[in-house]
């Protein structure tokens, strides 16, 4: 398996990244695991894109420091700080009409065991008003993690986000943002590592997710350029 470490030097390369990583399982043949700590932005969901609302949800995120950006992958909007980590799985397809709850649940429970690693004991689903809501989300004290799935022909990409720290200033963008798109959103639904109690460390983070995404499989890293 390959395995890609480290951060782009801006967000639309580090989005090349996964897409390539996509690409390259898909005529390969060989699956791919990468987890990393995005640059800050907001991005938001193809969904978000044609709400009528979207150029002013937009700018309230520009506005509070958060670069908006259009992710090809995964529903509504999620933010990203520096310490939010994640994560993206490509995984070799003979037949891109099965699987799809087998790959969720995968990752799913790679990382909820991750969490629990981590010292907290996330339980399956999220609370009422969550960002970016899915059936296959991680909570304790507020959602924790996200996980949205994209299929292509060959291969398919399960991936989404492990909100660490920074869970009051997540609440606070996005709580104008989703009122903008008119959808409904809690602020106090938004939990993280930090707010239970776990170990939250960004790079012990983005390690245990990787071990637990990987798994026993011999791994081919890749080092891509660093812009801390």
């Amino acid at each position: 398996m390959r395995v890609l470490r480290g951060r782009a030097a801006t967000i639309d390369a580090d989005r090349e990244l996964v897409a390539e990583m996509l690409e390259r399982t898909a005529e390969s043949g060989d699956d791919a695991v990468r987890v990393w700590r995005p640059h800050r932005q907001l991005a938001f969901g193809r969904r978000d894109a044609r709400e009528e609302q979207y150029d002013a949800a937009a700018s309230v995120a520009s506005s509070a420091g958060f670069e908006p950006v259009e992710r090809s992958v995964g529903g509504r909007a999620v933010a990203y700080t520096g310490t939010t980590v994640a994560f993206a799985h490509s995984t070799y397809l003979e037949d891109m009409r099965v699987g799809m709850d087998e790959r969720y649940d995968k990752v799913t429970t790679a990382l909820q065991r991750a969490l629990w690693r981590l010292g907290v004991p996330a339980q399956r689903g999220e609370p009422e008003g969550s960002f970016c809501p899915g059936d296959y989300s991680l909570h304790h004290d507020g959602k924790l993690v996200g996980v949205a799935q994209r299929v292509r022909k060959n291969a398919a990409l399960v991936s989404g986000v492990v909100v660490v720290r920074d869970h009051e200033e997540i609440a606070e963008v996005l709580d104008p943002v989703y009122a903008a798109l008119g959808v409904p959103f809690e602020t106090n639904s938004v939990g993280s590592i930090a707010k239970a109690g776990g170990k939250d460390d960004p790079d012990e983070v983005v390690e245990t997710v990787e071990e637990l995404l990987v798994g026993e499989k011999g791994t081919e890293v890749v080092d891509v350029e660093r812009n801390e």
